[in-house]
């Protein structure tokens, strides 16, 4: 049956405050970014030309409206966004290191994002979509953590292949042990998953990359990913494995370098039209270095979605050997 969307994505829609300089008082300036894992995954899938929808909540302020009006910029369908004038939206508040590396200051407690319901869910888009995706950030409290797996549950049930990017947050658990557990609640959904190599300990017992991926493959996951930095990524199936080379990049900010590698390697997939099982390992890595050359864009610019290149641009950097 055909389904009207391509990738549908339910989580956390926020704000990253990344810093911007200072004043000529030397205080911090902040430049206000759209930002949030799902978001930015599936902005690199409209930028691939697919059709996307969200699923989350918003609060009725200045940050919320910002951030629908970001979504259909770019192209995102948001009538699953709620907009919600008892809740704050989500902020981030992020610090980066001079190799752009990130820390993350949080404003949630609560956050719009944790406090969709299921009743708000808009079931259609959960019903008409290739691919439902999803993080773990939507894990993390009540009432979004029911609402996600009662929504995976639904999405599976319509025949939708389950992606999950773990995105590993650690001020956001109240501890490393509850972390773990909660993200590996979801994995017996899972069909397709992302990880960074700092992430694979977390998931899985090992810390190797290729062991973790092997790992998630016995356990059910038919195709698995781990990003490795500026090294590129590890990708694994069943039809084997490849670590496929990054680009050169300047880097400036990380924000968003794994979510737009996985959105621009999952909007691949659904082009070809096949069945997981029917890709061959070398497809897979053509796949992966389409989403390396996107990742190798984004982090050339700050923030996170708006950082996320044009597909022309991504075609130009792929002719780079």
């Amino acid at each position: 049956m055909e389904k009207k969307y391509d990738v549908v994505a339910l989580g956390e829609f926020l704000i990253d405050f990344t810093p911007a300089g200072s004043t000529d008082s030397g205080m911090k300036l902040f430049e206000q970014n759209p930002g949030g894992a799902p978001v930015n995954m599936l902005t690199a899938v409209s930028k691939a030309g697919l059709k996307t929808a969200f699923i989350g909540k918003v609060g009725d302020d200045m940050h919320g409206n910002f951030l629908v009006e970001t979504a259909k910029q770019a192209g995102i369908d948001t009538r699953g966004i709620v907009v919600d004038d008892t809740v704050f939206t989500t902020l981030a508040f992020v610090t980066l290191d001079e190799n752009g590396e990130r820390e993350f200051s949080f404003a949630r407690k609560p956050g719009a994002d944790t406090m969709l319901c299921y009743k708000e869910v808009d079931a259609d888009l959960l019903r008409d979509t290739k691919v439902f995706h999803i993080g773990s950030l939507s894990l993390t409290d009540e009432p979004a953590r029911t609402t996600t797996f009662q929504a995976v549950k639904e999405a599976k049930k319509y025949g939708a292949v389950i992606s999950y990017d773990p995105n590993y947050r650690a001020p956001l658990w109240d501890s490393r042990e509850n972390a773990m557990e909660r993200m590996k609640s979801i994995l017996p959904f899972v069909d397709i998953m992302k990880l960074s190599d700092e992430e694979t300990a977390l998931l899985t017992p090992f810390s190797d990359p290729e062991e973790a991926a092997e790992y998630l493959l016995g356990s059910g996951v038919r195709l698995v990913a781990v990003t490795l930095g500026s090294e590129g990524v590890l990708i694994c199936s069943r039809d084997g494995s490849r670590k496929v080379p990054g680009f050169v990049s300047h880097v400036v900010d990380t924000t968003g370098a794994g979510d737009s590698f996985w959105g621009a390697f999952v909007s691949q997939l659904v082009r070809a039209d096949k069945r997981l099982e029917e890709f061959s390992i070398d497809e897979l890595a053509e796949c992966a270095r389409y989403g390396n050359a996107v990742a190798s864009l984004c982090v050339e610019k700050r923030g996170g979605l708006r950082s996320i290149p044009e597909e022309s641009e991504t075609f130009e950097r792929l002719t780079v050997k």
